[in-house]
């Protein structure tokens, strides 16, 4: 099995809620938004944010703002908020210097997941990123793997790991994928989805456990 390691990004190497709640105050406090649009953005943007949902914003409150320039505005604040979980960098710097392949997987819309994927630093540790707002398919459909895996200019079939938070689309998917997986504990498990082959408490037992595991 090829050393190759395909990560999640929110949940498990960025912490996106802490910089979520960041960039939606900083938001409303720069537009002058009462705590109706605040509500409204911490509520439809919990999961994850799209430049149609700012569309949307518009429209519910009649908003005179391009719906595209409070995208770009949340954007950048989540750019700038955005911090890694303890370790990710160092982590994936031995990841590189042990001959490991990193890529990124990721749901999202990709203007957003790059912009943090850079600002912290990640991307210029890793062999290729797909974004599901690149082919607009998302985890765990297996395409999204596929297309990482070319970015990476390795091949999916030859094997390697998924890490991830999230049971059905980074777990399950990678099953899917016909990759092993790595599972950050925290969310309810599904019991439809097949056991991931390892379960961790965080990000940084992940990459310990990769840095122990000798190829097939």
């Amino acid at each position: 099995m090829q050393r190759l390691a395909l990560f999640d990004l929110d949940g498990t190497l960025v912490d996106r809620s802490a910089a979520f709640g960041d960039a939606v105050t900083g938001l409303c406090a720069q537009h002058r938004y009462g705590a109706d649009i605040r509500n409204w953005l911490l509520t439809e943007l919990a999961d994850r944010a799209y430049a149609d949902d700012f569309a949307r914003l518009c429209s519910t409150f009649t908003l005179s703002e391009s719906a595209g320039h409070l995208w770009q505005d949340y954007v950048d604040r989540m750019a700038a908020s955005v911090t890694c979980h303890p370790g990710v960098i160092e982590g994936l710097t031995c990841l590189r210097a042990g001959g490991w392949t990193i890529g990124i997987v990721t749901n999202g819309a990709s203007d957003i997941q790059r912009a943090k994927l850079a600002a912290t630093g990640i991307t210029k540790l890793t062999d290729g990123i797909a974004v599901s707002g690149d082919l607009d398919v998302r985890k765990p459909d297996g395409r999204l793997f596929r297309l990482a895996a070319t970015r990476c200019r390795v091949r999916l079939a030859d094997g390697g790991w998924m890490i991830g938070d999230n049971p059905s689309a980074d777990i399950g998917g990678g099953h899917q994928a016909g990759l092993r997986t790595i599972w950050l504990r925290g969310r309810p498990w599904p019991p439809e989805i097949p056991a991931p082959h390892q379960t961790v408490d965080d990000i940084t037992d992940a990459i310990d456990f990769l840095l122990t595991t000798r190829p097939e």
